[in-house]
């Protein structure tokens, strides 16, 4: 019996894998409503999953493409030299290596999610052949799809800015003062003044691209019935709500990646001691294709029992991760999407074929959760090995095989005191003082968070003692106050001491920053002066450890700050929103926020002197759950449901973003319809 149901399993993945489900676009309807976010109604996943992709392509197709160039080998060919670190690190990781190994590990029902996929984003490619990056992007494969989403995952994990070290000959510190981050937030219903779960689903990406998150509302007869955020290339909801429970995501920052140094043979430089052995790395050539550049580049890429190594001035070093030993991320999240309860909910993660991110969850029957997720290595404790540095790669020792168990990670269920929360800060904080684990519970190897950032201190300072109100709730979101003491790595309060009558030339920036009341909104000149000094502070200390600046650096950074307001502006009399804009497209507004705050923003230079966001909110979704009715839903985009200039989309929730206000979004099938701006087929 066990042979047959082998054979049958091998046989289904066989016929998916030649993609012989066939579907038809007339038994799906896309429900765009007033404010252009899809909602995608179909009998079957399979068939939810073309709508959305469709949709998705509708709006953003460059994004989407973005995503699986580098399985086809053409991000060089399509980016530059900038794309073609991409089609590097793919071949360096093993991207399609390990989903040819891992592929029989799906299950056959996501793998017809994902072969719905595909067809849908095939098909749009080929009725719009003049949208289509490079020629020979499409059709995509299934395998090369999920190839695509092993190499997001490896980078998001962190494999990118240890390859970046490598390549730079250098060990990158954890002390970048422009840290980016995300929010979430579940309250139990006893904590509420309404008897209602409340979640906060926040996470801070980029404004544009295939991070930036889309939103969207997938429907089918098989069970699927969720509103939420997804990034490029997802083939459902990767943090929302469906009828029952939701859950939101933040970027954690336990250690999960170790980059090791081989030993190498001195009489032949392609082998390394391991126990005492030399072994012959395995090696292979690849060719890089490069817009602009005729012929291809060869390149040489590496692999050790470590994993994915690099040659650099110091010697070879490897990279070893978890994100590129799994393929079942985007699985996971389908049976996310799926459950009903947490039992369900808990089943679908405690496999761990998520590898990273936060999930802090609620649901309307009563439990709230959060647990920092990830497949973090089981490494030797033995004191002579700091997992915070690089490792010698010659020894078995150092040579982890496994991970943390799922019920081994920090995790909380229902806290008396009612609620949870994420700022990317540590899972040591997630609660009040009286529930809070205790960072000694755990193996120090493991480099689990012990900080608090800002935003985390905000909403220790916010949460109230007693029941909390909904109206209370959205406030601590949308708080744009730093909290009474900073939590920035690097201590400016030397900024703060200056006397102004000692510095005549900067006294009204010292003047002016001393009187602040620490608040990043539009109309604030003290936190102009901050933004700036900030950004000056995040370029001149980069890499260095944490410290207070000096005397001398507060000067240089008040000095710099005069410079910068008087070139650009002619006067030091500007309040933020003067200097930070939202731009969208050829439009312009005055923006309030900076990093670390819970209403945060990160900013590029833009023109005239002038900063514009291309980070921050994103996706705000609030989520109130009752016991016997569907969850109401609140939520705001940034920008709009569409990336294309010129759609009426591209632009319509900017004023509600801006002045932090919300659109009511429902899983109630005929009310969407209610709503509908348009209905038709994928094609139509």
């Amino acid at each position: 019996m066990k042979k047959s149901l082998t054979l049958l399993t091998f046989f289904i993945l066989l016929v998916l894998g030649s993609n012989a489900q066939n579907i038809n676009p007339k038994n799906i309807e896309i429900v765009r409503d007033s404010f252009g976010v899809p909602h995608i109604f179909a009998k079957t996943d399979a068939e939810v999953a073309y709508g959305l992709a469709w949709a998705h392509a509708e709006d953003d197709f460059k994004s989407l493409q973005d995503v699986v160039l580098p399985a086809k080998g053409l991000m060089g060919k399509v980016q530059g030299k900038a794309g073609a670190a991409g089609d590097y690190a793919f071949a360096l990781f093993r991207c399609m290596e390990i989903t040819e190994a891992k592929w029989n590990t799906l299950t056959p029902a996501f793998l017809k999610l994902i072969d719905g996929y595909v067809q849908g984003i095939n098909a749009y490619a080929k009725a719009h052949p003049n949208e289509v990056l490079h020629k020979k992007i499409f059709p995509i494969t299934a395998k090369e799809y999920i190839a695509s989403s092993v190499l997001a995952l490896t980078a998001f994990n962190g494999a990118d800015k240890a390859l970046m070290a490598i390549f730079n000959n250098t060990i990158e510190t954890d002390t970048e003062l422009n840290k980016k981050g995300s929010n979430a937030m579940a309250i139990h219903p006893t904590k509420t003044n309404t008897g209602e779960a409340f979640l906060l689903i926040n996470a801070h990406q980029p404004n544009t691209g295939s991070q930036a998150f889309y939103e969207a509302h997938i429907n089918s007869e098989e069970g699927l019935n969720v509103h939420g955020g997804l990034l490029a290339g997802g083939p459902c909801i990767l943090h929302g709500v469906n009828e029952n429970l939701g859950w939101a995501h933040t970027v954690n920052y336990v250690d999960r990646v170790d980059v090791f140094q081989l030993e190498m043979n001195p009489a032949n430089q392609k082998q390394y001691k391991f126990d005492g052995e030399w072994i012959d790395l395995e090696e292979k050539i690849i060719t890089l294709r490069i817009k602009g550049i005729p012929v291809g580049v060869k390149r040489k890429v590496y692999w050790s029992k470590y994993g994915a190594t690099m040659k650099n001035k110091q010697g070879f070093f490897s990279i070893r991760l978890g994100a590129n030993m799994d393929i079942r991320a985007l699985e996971q999240w389908y049976y996310m999407d799926k459950a009903k309860n947490f039992t369900e909910f808990y089943a679908a993660i405690k496999d761990q074929r998520l590898s990273m991110f936060n999930i802090t969850y609620a649901d309307k029957h009563d439990t709230i959760f959060y647990v920092n997720n990830g497949l973090v290595p089981v490494r030797n404790p033995a004191p002579q090995y700091n997992w915070k540095s690089t490792l010698p790669g010659n020894t078995s020792q150092t040579l982890w095989t496994g991970f943390r168990k799922f019920r081994e990670l920090p995790q909380y269920v229902n806290p008396k005191n009612g609620y949870v929360f994420n700022t990317n800060h540590s899972s040591f904080f997630a609660t009040d003082a009286a529930n809070n684990l205790k960072v000694e519970q755990f193996p120090l190897a493991d480099g689990w968070e012990t900080w608090h950032n800002n935003r985390s201190m905000r909403v220790v300072e916010q949460m109230p003692d007693t029941q909390l109100d909904y109206t209370t709730f959205k406030k601590i979101k949308f708080d744009k106050q730093l909290p009474d003491t900073l939590r920035y790595p690097y201590n400016i309060d030397t900024m703060f001491i200056l006397n102004e009558t000692t510095y005549p030339q900067v006294a009204s920036l010292i003047t002016t920053l001393n009187s602040w009341d620490k608040k990043g909104t539009a109309d604030s000149k003290g936190a102009a002066v901050f933004l700036l000094s900030y950004l000056h502070l995040s370029k001149i200390l980069a890499g260095q450890p944490a410290r207070s600046i000096t005397l001398q650096e507060a000067l240089t950074t008040y000095q710099f700050v005069h410079d910068y307001m008087m070139k650009h502006f002619g006067k030091t009399d500007l309040t933020l929103g003067d200097i930070q804009k939202l731009v969208r497209g050829d439009k312009e507004w005055p923006l309030w926020g900076f990093p670390d705050l819970l209403s945060p923003q990160w900013t590029a230079n833009y023109k005239d002197g002038k900063l514009k966001s291309v980070g921050g909110d994103g996706l705000i979704m609030f989520v109130r759950f009752t016991k016997n009715a569907l969850p109401q839903i609140e939520t705001v985009n940034m920008y709009g449901a569409s990336a294309k200039k010129g759609n009426k989309h591209f632009d319509d929730q900017v004023e509600m973003y801006i002045n932090q206000q919300t659109k009511h979004m429902t899983l109630k099938k005929e009310d969407v319809y209610k709503m509908a701006e348009r209905v038709y087929h994928p094609g139509e």
